[in-house]
């Protein structure tokens, strides 16, 4: 077996690619598919801004389709699912319609907008532009933290950012998430450095600071952006199970628990806590019990990625930024 990367291209089947634009403070990530992949999808924020995600319900006719985009911009940033749309199309890859071929794009975004970086784009947003590039960069390796659709993220008190992480579940199936990490509220207890999802963590893969020995009351107060500003944390966890689109459902579905032990709090009015899951139908599925393994380590995967996403961070370059959490709490760093 090919040594883990501990990001979701360990996942045979898809690949990744990240653009953004520093000036924008925005950006966009995009998975991949080598081959028209089963995926299915689970809305449960209160403000989500998507893209055909109707066509992934399990009882729409498309079997499968070719990319997942997680970006900024919010429903400006919806624009980025046309650029890999003409990437793909350059290379002869979409749905077949008689003599057309129609790639078919999903996509979820993040609201950025209030981040210090210049939004004053003209007519038309470049996101289209930087989908495009996403795609042609995708590979197996990418960047975290603040690159790609997690450039411009934030949360209530921290830095946010694109996080990925994989494993493999006893069976021998992998499993791996990728989650943009913009949420209203905090990653982590208090005023950290401990992350909720602490317990979670594998190595030192977002600091290593496990959980602290007991989770005071004043630790648990709600620290959240505040006023009608909507924050999202979108999440893509892939499997190569052979799974249906009802399978694929659940997975989604299951993978929310991800999102409500990694962020405290999660699924709120004004966020758009969005799920997508995707079966790259590599290995067979075993039977129920080794489903429900599948599910239970997509959710861990999700809860791992939130924290990586958030640890791996860069504090954007403008006075009103947010502090990324090695400012804080780094080896070195000033504060603790």
């Amino acid at each position: 077996m090919p040594q883990l990367r501990n990001l979701i291209t360990d996942v045979p089947g898809l690949r990744v690619g990240n653009a953004h634009d520093p000036a924008l403070a925005s950006g966009v990530t995009v998975a991949l598919f080598d081959e028209p992949t089963v995926v299915s999808c689970a809305v449960l924020g209160g403000a989500p801004g998507t893209r055909e995600t109707d066509l992934l319900e399990p009882d729409k006719m498309v079997p499968g389709i070719h990319a997942v985009v997680l970006s900024g911009g919010s429903a400006f940033g919806l624009d980025a699912a046309s650029g890999v749309q003409a990437c793909l199309r350059e290379q002869g890859i979409g749905f077949p319609v008689g003599p057309a071929r129609i790639p078919l794009v999903s996509q979820a975004v993040i609201f950025d907008m209030l981040n210090g970086g210049d939004k004053d784009w003209g007519r038309y947003p470049p996101y289209r532009d930087l989908g495009y590039e996403a795609a042609k960069a995708a590979g197996h390796d990418f960047a975290l933290g603040t690159a790609g659709g997690g450039y411009g993220a934030t949360t209530a008190n921290l830095k946010g950012g694109l996080g990925s992480v994989s494993t493999v579940t006893a069976s021998g199936h992998r499993v791996g998430a990728m989650v943009i990490v913009n949420s209203i509220a905090s990653a982590v207890i208090g005023e950290g450095p401990h992350f909720w999802a602490g317990a979670f963590e594998e190595g030192d893969e977002f600091g290593g600071h496990g959980h602290p020995e007991k989770v005071h009351p004043e630790k648990r107060e709600l620290i959240w952006k505040g006023g009608p500003q909507p924050a999202t944390t979108i999440a893509l966890v892939a499997t190569d199970a052979v799974l249906t689109k009802g399978q694929a459902k659940r997975l989604a579905i299951s993978s929310h628990a991800g999102i409500a032990r990694g962020l405290r709090f999660s699924h709120a009015l004004y966020d758009g806590d969005t799920v997508f899951a995707a079966a790259t139908g590599q290995r067979p599925l075993d039977d129920v019990e080794d489903f429900t393994h599948i599910t239970a380590a997509a959710a861990d995967c999700v809860t791992r990625a939130i924290a990586r996403g958030v640890y791996e961070a860069t504090a954007l370059p403008f006075p009103t930024a947010q502090p990324a959490w090695r400012d804080r709490f780094a080896a070195g760093a000033t504060e603790f």
